[in-house]
């Protein structure tokens, strides 16, 4: 085979093949499936962002959906015919938020992986994935050295995988580099879960730098021996299995010769796009536009909704960024409804998730909350004439204002404001949140500002929250059924049921109760986004929101609203929450009982299934 021919060279990194071969990131995805589907893998579908997997926030590993299968909680063979199963799987990493803007790190990102449950081991694992880059992908195995795991902390050295590499597949020893269990050694995902020693596989600029160990990794091969348990003790597995990742856009980069991600075709027509809407656009600036735009829209995608707390906090953050940014560098045009028809169109056959109409209509909703968010803030930037980390903060969490834009729109009065000292606020934020949470759910329940809801664990938690936002919708139809005479008289939501208890002067009738049932459930099929502002009371009475007792709330509340914006929403109501983030996750919602509790009174006891 010919070799050193015709190099490909960009931006400083040249990359020879025995085979010269253009592939398009379709193509080297494809590539990689039917590979293994060659080999006897099940192709499996990528899960989705949302993982079952309580321990982490959002699927961050190919390896997470078959969890259960390496422990043996699940039969792969029963469940997809093969002990053996390959994907592409979409990821997201959020403690790489920060970073983005540079030429590599991403939020959403996919993995290309083999698994193998009990079907194959480090044999078969390392000859597919030296087989795959070197005939498939045609690199070049003089560019190609690799580490192995030297043993540590009781965990011995892999003197296997050494045999493997030097005396079946021919690499020189001198490319085998011996590594500890800070590189090579992997997982768990999460607090507990399958883990082991690692094969990596880098690529390197030349033949030199390929003896010396200066590459970049594009493959890592786990080999799960290991369960680790919550208090990071190792028992072995009864069923070794493989665990191989290999980040696809890192990949991409590589064999198109990029000098960054963001010049592969998986960027350059959304790039292209970005910088036809603001011409002159700094690189980092449309960089972080690129990925924070595909990455929200793939949260949506997944039934992510925007919120202020755990996956909906993340993709508000990104959202609120790029909106903030378009403010800033003046981006013209509808940067929502560009990204996602760019996104439908290169992604769509892959995910067919994303294709989704209502995508758009959630971030259009959010962006009006935004600019609502902004309005408001404005007008309370104005009062300060000195603003530091505290107050900084302060203008994020009640209006949504991001760093940045708080130094865009106070230029005099942030000149104090260090991006060091406000991050440490909210790091502050975070542990006092915490800590709260913690003593709250001490053993006497779990009891939220408003009185009203207690839960002794988060599965009870969230029943419970399903109901407090039902009952919000309830109040709001009843009035819409019967008239402004209802006026709440008090309420009690448990685990099993909402009671509520209304001032209306007559019994209600079965096609009354009826109706309002059906307004319910019809604000619930539309998956309505349930949102909340923090504002002064007299400003939150104006937008009509529920209250009652002006003189008895603090002088800021928060106005919980289910709808797109409070204007139009279909309830407001003053409250402390908590509240789902969107209304699909309530459930069936049924009205139980109404019955009269004194003259003039009625409760009504409503469930959710």
């Amino acid at each position: 085979m010919s070799r050193n021919i015709n190099p490909r060279q960009n931006g400083g990194f040249a990359l020879y093949f025995y085979k010269i071969k253009a592939m398009s990131s379709e193509e080297i995805r494809k590539s990689f499936l039917d590979f293994f589907k060659s080999k006897g893998h099940a192709v499996v579908p990528s899960s989705s962002l949302l993982p079952t997997d309580p321990s982490v926030l959002l699927t961050t590993a190919g390896m997470q959906q078959f969890k259960p299968y390496f422990t043996g909680e699940r039969d792969a063979k029963k469940d997809f015919g093969s002990l053996n199963t390959t994907s592409v799987q979409k990821c997201f990493r959020t403690s790489d938020i920060d970073e983005v803007g540079d030429k590599t790190h991403l939020t959403f990102f996919e993995m290309l992986g083999n698994f193998s449950f009990g079907g194959y081991f480090k044999k078969e694992a390392i000859h597919f994935a030296y087989e795959y880059v070197t005939k498939v992908l045609g690199v070049n195995p003089e560019l190609i050295y690799v580490t192995i795991f030297a043993g540590e902390d009781g965990v011995p050295y892999d003197g296997e995988s050494f045999d493997i590499w030097h005396k079946e597949l021919g690499m020189p020893a001198e490319k085998i580099f011996k590594r500890g269990r800070a590189d090579n050694f992997w997982g768990p995902t999460g607090n507990e879960g399958p883990c082991g020693p690692t094969t990596e596989i880098y690529v390197a600029k030349n033949v030199e730098d390929a003896k010396k160990g200066d590459g970049v990794e594009i493959w890592n091969n786990v080999f799960n021996q290991f369960y680790q348990k919550a208090d990071k003790t190792l028992e072995p597995l009864k069923t070794p299995g493989i665990d191989t990742g290999m980040g696809f856009e890192r990949l991409v980069t590589i064999l198109q010769g990029a000098p960054s991600v963001f010049e592969t075709d998986i960027f350059s027509g959304l790039i292209a796009k970005l910088r036809e809407m603001a011409p002159g656009i700094e690189d980092r600036v449309v960089r972080i536009l690129a990925d924070h735009l595909r990455s929200s829209i793939f949260l949506v995608a997944d039934g992510v909704r925007p919120s202020n707390k755990e996956a909906g906090y993340i993709l508000r953050r990104l959202l609120r960024r790029v909106l903030a940014y378009q403010t800033i560098h003046d981006v013209h045009g509808n940067l929502f409804e560009m990204a996602v028809a760019w996104v439908k169109e290169k992604f769509g056959n892959i995910y067919p998730e994303v294709k989704e109409p209502r995508i758009l209509e959630v971030l259009e909703a959010e962006k009006d909350k935004f600019e609502q968010a902004i309005a408001l803030g404005v007008k309370e930037i104005k009062k300060y004439k000195e603003i530091g980390a505290k107050e900084g903060f302060f203008l994020y969490e009640t209006f949504g204002l991001p760093f940045e834009l708080i130094k865009e729109l106070a230029p005099e009065a942030s000149k104090t404001l260090d991006r060091k000292e406000f991050d440490e606020e909210f790091k502050k934020h975070q542990e006092i949140s915490r800590a709260g949470v913690e003593k709250k759910f001490g053993g006497h329940g779990l009891i939220f500002d408003n009185g009203e809801l207690k839960a002794k664990d988060e599965e009870e938690l969230k029943k419970v929250t399903r109901l407090h936002t039902a009952t919000h919708l309830m109040q709001a139809a009843l009035r819409k059924v019967l008239g402004d005479e209802v006026q709440q008289k008090g309420s009690d939501i448990t685990v099993e049921r909402t009671r509520f208890d209304f001032i209306f002067s007559r019994k209600m009738t079965t096609e009354e109760i009826k109706k309002v049932e059906d307004l319910v459930n019809e604000q619930i099929q539309k998956d309505l986004p349930v949102g909340f502002m923090e504002m002064a009371k007299e400003e939150g009475a104006k937008t009509g929101a529920l209250h009652f007792f002006l003189d008895k709330y603090p002088e800021r509340v928060k106005v919980y609203y289910v709808g797109h914006d409070i204007p139009s929403a279909f309830s407001k109501e003053f409250c402390g929450g908590p509240h789902v983030d969107h209304t699909a996750i309530i459930g069936k919602f049924r009205i139980a009982k109404e019955e009269a509790v004194s003259a003039g009174v009625r409760r009504i006891r409503g469930a959710v299934d």
